[in-house]
């Protein structure tokens, strides 16, 4: 039970890192990333060929976030034209088509087989203590990034972001680079989601295309949404609720009789279905609510207009 518990506890950090590149990108700029899982699995097989040829898993790790973030960037240049529905649209394919290249380009990523037998740090050495090694480290991560983002978030730079979310034609008459602003978040986002992927083939040992399907993306969405998409702690609380839900359902067959085992798997995904209604019915702004992050002070509905903090805005240097 503990080793489960501790497996269960590591994907939910993992889920939390992909669930702070989310409110960077979305909750933070306004770019609806719905290609988030294509990051995911870049960053994953980026961190296992790396260290297949070689190289230490902390550099496979650092190598999965730069190229998520330089894939992103150069995503975002190509698509600066595109708002709402259509960024989402295409970053959706885009996902889809990294999803793709794995599953066919068989001479580097073994296609549908996937890759067994990858590298962890300090498996051997740790023994059976390594899954309460693996555990830590990911939470120590999360808890390292929170704080970081935390810090840049309520600098210049995150009120700036927070400007061209809420309207960029008045952070662009405020002196706000918008581009850079926007390829700049939509790269930090992607490097968490890159180094969400390298943390999670190392601790699975296996990875193959079919880790990386849109469902996950949905997860990630329910997650930030429970939080409050604005919130870095409602990410990570967002995160265990997912996943609490998720493995909850497992259990189903213990007290509802008759059920198969495609019905319980269909079971979890209704849950998730119904949990993301619920939350958009009885609380849209999510358990923590949405930031009025000028002031401060909590707000139940959207975030600071536009309009009112560009004063503030034009003070920002560019």
């Amino acid at each position: 039970m503990t080793s489960y518990l501790l497996f269960i506890g590591t994907i939910t950090a993992i889920y939390a890192l992909l669930s702070l590149g989310l409110v960077v990108s979305w909750g933070q700029a306004g770019m609806v990333n719905l290609g988030l899982v294509g990051f995911f699995g870049l960053g994953a097989y980026c961190s296992v060929l790396l260290t297949k040829l070689g190289a230490p898993i902390g550099l496979g790790w650092v190598a999965a976030a730069a190229l998520s973030a330089a894939i992103g960037v150069g995503f975002c240049l190509l698509t600066r034209t595109l708002r709402g529905d259509y960024l989402a649209i295409v970053t959706l394919g885009f996902g889809e088509g990294l999803r793709l290249v794995e599953l066919n380009e068989r001479w580097l990523t073994d296609g549908s087989d996937g890759i067994s037998g990858i590298r962890a740090p300090f498996k051997h050495a740790l023994g059976e203590l390594y899954p309460w090694f693996y555990f830590a480290l990911a939470w120590t991560l999360v808890a390292l990034v929170v704080w970081v983002l935390a810090r840049v978030l309520s600098s210049p730079f995150g009120r700036a972001l927070r400007a061209v979310r809420d309207d960029e034609k008045v952070a662009a008459v405020a002196g706000k680079n918008v581009l850079r602003l926007k390829c700049q978040a939509f790269g930090i986002g992607a490097a968490l989601f890159g180094l969400a992927g390298g943390l999670y083939a190392h601790f699975t040992s296996y990875i193959s295309p079919d880790n990386f399907v849109v469902q996950l993306t949905i997860y990630i969405f329910l997650a930030v949404t429970a939080g409050g998409y604005s919130r870095l702690v409602g990410a990570v609380f967002g995160s265990l609720a997912v996943m609490t839900i998720l493995e909850s359902s497992r259990f189903a067959a213990e007290f509802i009789p008759g059920l198969s085992a495609v019905q319980i798997a269909s079971l979890r995904e209704f849950a998730i279905a119904v949990a993301l209604i619920v939350i958009m019915q009885l609380r849209p702004q999510g358990v923590f609510g949405l930031r009025n992050e000028r002031s401060g002070s909590l707000s139940a509905g959207a975030a600071t207009p536009a309009a009112a903090i560009g004063p503030v805005e034009a003070r920002m240097p560019s």
